[in-house]
């Protein structure tokens, strides 16, 4: 079933995380698979929010995850190809479980209403989401063995994520949610009422031009981080280009910030990764 598995895992990888997607198309070689069932069951974790709406029955396909992982027996579980691609690739790749775990933990956080509270917790959220699926791409283009990957992957990861829920910002205050560090939109007098009702102020256009400023702190220190790595791993980072680009439309957007940001055609988004993987193959 393993062959099914992977081709329905791209598939799903496709179809619910589309930036991640066309960053596997740099990649080379039989890692490739292995990263794309990576990648896919960190959609299916993400997106377990959107699809429970309540914490208990999101408490439980998290707990099922967690089962899936540890448990002795694997038949019915194979059953699932998500998680059956996901079973090979450890399998295949040794990867340790301790970190898959700390993946769907931290996913928890997801299924609450709480506002991020600080930078530390956002930057140990995104530690052990982005980041974690960065070192293991990287591990898997190493053949398996573990690689450390420096302030390339923790700078990347956190980059990705700011840029990312400040994209979705709009969206997110709509549902009654806060992603991006509490602390800084306080301490620019944003208020959770604002937020929720859409109501934009010139104390919340400052914070979040703040929290753009620390995403291209995090983007500069992962690009030098990635310099310095074997060239052989490097395009697991290739994302970096895409979130660049994120980042860069975001300041020069003029749409208030609950607004749809801006985005970039996948043609686009195609030719950054293939010249920013090209560039870095002989640097």
């Amino acid at each position: 079933m393993a062959r099914e598995s992977f081709a329905h895992a791209e598939t799903f990888l496709r179809d619910h995380d589309r930036d991640r997607y066309l960053s596997t198309l740099v990649l080379k070689g039989p890692a490739r698979e292995g990263i794309v069932a990576l990648y896919a069951f960190n959609a299916d974790v993400a997106m377990i929010r959107e699809r429970a709406r309540e914490p208990a029955p999101g408490e439980i396909r998290l707990q099922w995850w967690n089962d899936a992982l540890t448990g002795e027996e694997h038949g019915e579980v194979r059953a699932n190809p998500l998680a059956d691609a996901l079973l090979e690739t450890i399998e295949r790749y040794a990867i340790p479980l301790g970190t898959l775990q700390r993946l769907i933990g931290a996913r928890r956080f997801d299924l609450y209403d709480d506002p991020m509270p600080d930078i530390e917790s956002f930057e140990g959220y995104a530690g052990e989401t982005n980041s974690t699926l960065l070192q293991l791409a990287a591990m898997l283009l190493n053949d398996g063995r573990p690689v450390e990957t420096g302030d390339a992957a923790g700078h990347l990861g956190v980059a990705q994520a700011m840029t990312g829920h400040l994209r979705a910002f709009g969206y997110n205050a709509a549902m009654g949610r806060i992603f991006l560090p509490w602390s800084i939109l306080s301490a620019n007098g944003v208020r959770e009422s604002e937020v929720f009702s859409g109501t934009e102020s010139e104390g919340l256009v400052e914070a979040l031009g703040q929290v753009m400023d620390l995403a291209g702190e995090h983007l500069a220190k992962a690009e030098a981080g990635i310099a310095a790595l074997p060239r052989e791993l490097r395009p697991a980072f290739a994302g970096i280009a895409v979130a660049r680009a994120q980042l860069k439309a975001l300041r020069n957007s003029a749409a208030g910030p609950f607004a749809a940001a801006p985005d970039l055609p996948d043609w686009r988004k195609i030719a950054l990764l293939s010249w920013w993987t090209w560039r870095n193959n002989f640097v």
